[in-house]
Formats: structure tokens, sequence, C-alpha cells
């Protein structure tokens, strides 16, 4: 071989000389490897410097930008952009050395290379970049997570707070954003989806394809809270998708929908793909789940004559029947709203306390509740409490032509509400803990069907609330937090001797 290359190097073929060194090289390699011996360049890429940090970004669905394949894809780390493969006919090798660019990183082995040479690179100073690809957290690490409220530098230089981090809107998903970032701010799920080795030894049948939805969400937390990003904002873009597929397209990312729906599917899907039934618990259901008693009265239909009325009421078909529920979530209805103005001509916004629409829950409370055939009376009295309590606050109302929206402002305290009064005689007895403290308020503004959201979130280690809206991030005052036209709370309760102190924002 090296008389050939000489005798041409002579007659001026310079490229085959160049070829059979590369050639050689590789030959040198292989040899090497099956020795043991490491490939000095692996340790001395003179590329490295080529890397820019600025235009990585791993958020987004791990495709090769040519062929749209999502098999042994590699990210160029000069430009971005993600490409399959890396031998001599693969999208990252013609890459490489159409733009001369050499150093790609495997998305799923982490593993660096530099192209068209093909060596592995080992180089510490690359550890950055393979730890806001998939961030790990220690025990110790999320065990300290709500001690403290250190802001972080990003790598573009703008600070931020762990898991107070502003989420991309890609067109219409604020909806979708907002819940996600409430459910990222309750420290039981969070820390759970935190650490992989919690879930990632579920199984699930065959072509089930829901566990897509446990995966993302956890990438997404750990994103959420990584100390060391190099942008203080995440993209959803992966996380979203996968609801796209698990919800059948019901949920969009282009199209606007209701926080409150997506917050109720995404917690069972949730509780479902970890592997939780009715009876089997999962972190969801320890975290939210409560449970009630539900007394039921069938009523007679209204255009009956009182005397039928009256005769159908003693039959045992329309006694009252009390059933036992659990639930995730408890929906609080709103008085309906006044249609009339002020003597100034200006709308009047009604509010009403919290309490009173609370009252639904204390047993006595009758409401009716009608059917396409049938009518019914329902109480409701709670008989446990969870440790993180959502209420939903039903501001819309559908029917066959349009969407309507109570705009009630809802006045609550933000720290000590107490649901004794709303237990059962029993439950009272057993439950030692029943205060609660807010922890994340989710806003919905504007019409009905062109509005947009915005959330509330408490930092635990600060002690502050900021304010959410997509990619903005802003500090806020909790008195303003009850002027707004709340649509979903999430409260925490004092599980402890826990003074009020911490969640005041004082």
């Amino acid at each position: 071989m090296f008389f050939i290359i000489g005798l041409e190097l002579k007659t001026g073929f310079n490229m085959v000389f160049i070829c059979g060194l590369h050639l050689i090289s590789e030959v040198r390699v292989k040899i090497g490897r099956s020795h043991g011996i490491e490939d000095k360049r692996s340790r001395h890429c003179p590329y490295l410097d080529t890397i820019n940090r600025s235009v990585l970004d791993f958020d987004f669905e791990k495709l090769c930008s040519i062929s749209l394949s999502h098999i042994n894809v590699y990210a160029c780390l000069i430009c971005g952009k993600y490409f399959q493969g890396r031998g001599q006919k693969s999208h990252a090798y013609i890459h490489s050395v159409q733009f001369t660019h050499h150093v790609f990183l495997n998305l799923h082995t982490l593993k660096f290379y530099c192209l068209p040479d093909n060596y592995k690179i080992i180089d510490s100073s690359l550890e950055d970049i393979t730890y806001v690809l998939k961030p790990t957290f220690t025990k110790q690490h999320i065990a300290g997570l709500d001690k403290h409220g250190k802001l972080y530098r990003a790598y573009d230089g703008t600070t931020y707070l762990p898991g107070i981090v502003g989420l991309n809107n890609i067109k219409a998903n604020d909806y979708a954003n907002v819940v996600l970032q409430a459910l990222s701010n309750v420290p039981p799920l969070r820390n759970y989806f935190l650490e992989e080795d919690n879930y990632c030894k579920i199984r699930r049948p065959p072509g089930d394809i829901m566990f897509l939805l446990v995966q993302r969400f956890g990438e997404l937390m750990r994103k959420l809270w990584n100390p060391r990003n190099f942008k203080a904002h995440v993209s959803p873009h992966e996380m979203l998708q996968a609801v796209v597929l698990c919800s059948k397209k019901t949920f969009q990312i282009t199209t606007q929908g209701d926080a409150v729906d997506f917050l109720s599917w995404f917690l069972n899907a949730l509780h479902g793909a970890l592997g939780g039934t009715k009876k089997k618990t999962s972190i969801v259901t320890k975290a939210f789940q409560g449970s009630m008693r539900i007394f039921s009265k069938k009523l007679p239909h209204p255009d009956l004559p009182a005397e039928e009325k009256e005769a159908l009421l003693l039959k045992d078909e329309y006694q009252e029947k009390m059933s036992e529920s659990t639930f995730l979530y408890l929906t609080l209805d709103l008085p309906t709203a006044p249609l009339y103005k002020d003597e100034k001509e200006q709308l009047i916004i009604p509010q009403v306390p919290l309490f009173n629409i609370l009252a639904k829950f204390n047993g006595n409370n009758e409401k009716e509740y009608k059917t396409y055939k049938e009518n019914f009376l329902k109480r409701f009295q709670l008989t446990k409490l969870p440790p993180y309590l959502i209420f939903c606050i039903k501001r819309f109302t559908k029917n066959n032509f349009f969407v309507e929206k109570n705009p009630t402002i809802v006045n609550f305290p933000i720290t000590n509400v107490d649901l004794r009064e709303y237990l059962t005689e029993e439950a009272q007895a057993t439950e030692k803990f029943t205060t609660y403290n807010l922890v994340a308020n989710v806003v919905h503004d504007g019409k009905p069907t062109e509005g947009s959201y915005r959330i509330h979130v408490l930092h635990h280690g600060t002690g502050k609330w900021y304010e959410l809206q997509d990619l903005q991030v802003i500090d806020i005052l909790p008195q303003m937090i009850t002027l707004s036209e709340a649509y979903i709370q999430i409260w925490k309760r004092q599980d402890k001797d826990e003074g009020a102190e911490s969640h005041t924002g004082a």
C-alpha cells in the first residue's frame, strides 16, 4: 500500500495519497481498538472550540431534519440541527463534509463523535451539554429544592429560579402550559418524576403508547428544574406531541383548549400509565385523591300532576341513596352573574367569598342535576382530604350555540383555609390536619374561545409568588392574586405545625 501511495504522489495525484493516509488512519484506529488502545484523537479533538452552545436546543423531537427518522439521530453541535447516522453515506457525514461541521452528539447514547474522521471524542468539557440533554438529580439535590431560593445563571446570561421557568407557546397551547407548570410545583409529584428510577421499570402491555406521557412528563420536569440550563425557558414540544398522540388529538398544540378538561384527562391518563387503577394507587392519587359521600334523590318529571308526583315520591326508586366516591379535584359552582349595570353604565363585576361556593360540600346544600331523561337532587360531604387539594371553579357554561363565561371574582385568603366543617363527623374525628395554603392559581383572561391563560406559582424556597405567562416570568404581590378570574387552584395541606408566614410572600 505504501508503494502505491508513493507512486501516485510522484505523478501528482495528491487526492489518492490523502485517501490512502485516511485509510491507514482508519486501519490504525481499528487495530488500536482491538488491542485496547485508546485513539489519541479522542482526547485531543481540534474542533471543540467550534461548538456553539447558544444554538443547542434539545427540547424538540429527536428527528433527523432530512429523513425525519428518529433512529440513530445525532445533533450537530455547531449549528444545532439533527441528522441521522454517521456512516459515509449518512446525513450527518454528508453535513460534516459539506459545511465543515465536525462535532456531533448521539442523542440516545450521549456519546460525542468527530466527523468525517469518525472517532469518539472524550472530553470532560462536554459534560455540560449532556447534562442539558439529560439532567439527572440525586436524592440529596431533590431534598434541598425547597430549602433555598438560589438564582442560577443560564449560558445565555439570564438568571432564573429552577421550577419558575417559562414555557414556549408554540401556537395555542397556553391552556396546557399552565397545568404543566402548576403540577411541576407540587413537591411529591415533582420529586417522583425528577428521579427516573421511580417509574422506568413499570411495564405496559405491548403496543401501549400511554407510557410515553410518563416519560415525556419526567423529561419536562427535569428540564424545568435543571440548575444548569443553557436558557431560562423550556419548550414543551415533545411533551405536547405525546399529549396529542395519547389523547387521539383531543388536545392540540394549534387549537386553544380548556385547562380543566386537560387537567382532568392528564391526571387520569398519568395515573393509568403508572399502573394505577381504582384500587391500586399511584403518585397521582397519593397527592390529589380525596373521597366524598354523594346523596342522590331522583325527582319526578316537573310536568306531571301533583298527585302523581306525590305517589312517585313514595316509591323506593325516588328515595335518597348514598354512595361513596373518590375525586382528584373538586368543582366549585359560581352563582349566576347579574346582567344589569350600575348608575355610571359600567358593568358590575360580581364577587363571591370562597366559603360560599365551598358550601356545596357541607352535606346540607342540595343542587339539581338534569340529564336527558331524568332529574336528580344531590348533596355532597367530604370524607377524606388529600395532601394537595385541587379546586376547579366552573366559569364556563356550554349549550348548542355558544360558550358563556361567568366573570365573578372569587375572594379567598391565600393561607389558612380550614375545611374541617365540610367533613363528615366521623372524618372530623380522624382527620388531624384540615388547613390549606394556596400554592398555584391558574387564571383565564378574556373571552371564552379567544382568551388566554396565566398562572401564579408559589416558590417554596423563597416564599415569593411569581406570575408566569408563556415565556414571561415576573414576581407578583400575593394581594394581586385574589383580584384575578381564578379557574384552577392547588392548595397544600399543612401536615405539621407549619406557619403561614412562608406562604405570604412577606
